[in-house]
């Protein structure tokens, strides 16, 4: 199971020590790139969600097309 942990800076390298000790936990710190790319994800898909609650008007893919 892979799980993502939003940390202060300033409480990270404490969190990180923890996970260390146990065995069976492995870490693995997101670049700046990579974190960016999940937030702006995270965002696309509960727009997607509000599209398909009627409560965001959604664009047709062909105007998206148009404008490449």
């Amino acid at each position: 199971m892979k799980i993502l942990l939003d940390i202060q800076d300033d409480k990270a390298s404490f969190i990180l020590e923890v996970l260390k000790n146990f065995k069976y936990v492995k870490t693995k710190p997101l670049t700046e790139a990579n974190s960016q790319f999940l937030h702006e994800l995270k965002e696309a898909v509960e727009d997607v969600k509000l599209i398909k609650a009627g409560k965001l008007k959604g664009r047709p893919a062909e105007e998206l097309l148009n404008e490449l």
